[in-house]
């Protein structure tokens, strides 16, 4: 899949990638609430929502686990899931798909 440039995300409608039946990896849609795009220091580069009625029904939003989701806007992958807002498990963020290749090829 693609990595999208920074200039590339959007608020609006993403969606993450997760397992939680039978180890089956499906989409499910969030929002983006909030983009960071001078953030190079932490893993909070996004602010997401969970939107997704099933993931809500299933898990009540982001739970233990679910950190290093992708997360993909138009058939882009543009981050990871990092953290949940602990007074609001809808609620989390997301690091850069930049930031990850960057760090990746720094401990390679």
């Amino acid at each position: 899949m693609e990595v999208a440039q920074r200039s590339e995300i959007k608020k609006g409608k993403a969606t993450i990638l997760c397992s939680l039946d039978n180890n089956i990896p499906q989409e499910y849609e969030i929002e983006i609430e909030n983009i960071f795009k001078d953030n190079n220091y932490d893993n909070k580069s996004m602010q997401i929502k969970v939107t997704d009625k099933r993931l809500l029904e299933k898990t009540g939003g982001i739970i233990q686990g679910m950190s290093g989701s992708p997360i993909i806007q138009n058939g882009k992958f543009i981050g990871a899931v990092t953290h949940v807002l602990v007074d609001n498990p809808e609620e989390g963020y997301g690091v850069f798909a930049d930031i990850m290749l960057k760090q990746s090829k720094e401990v390679n």
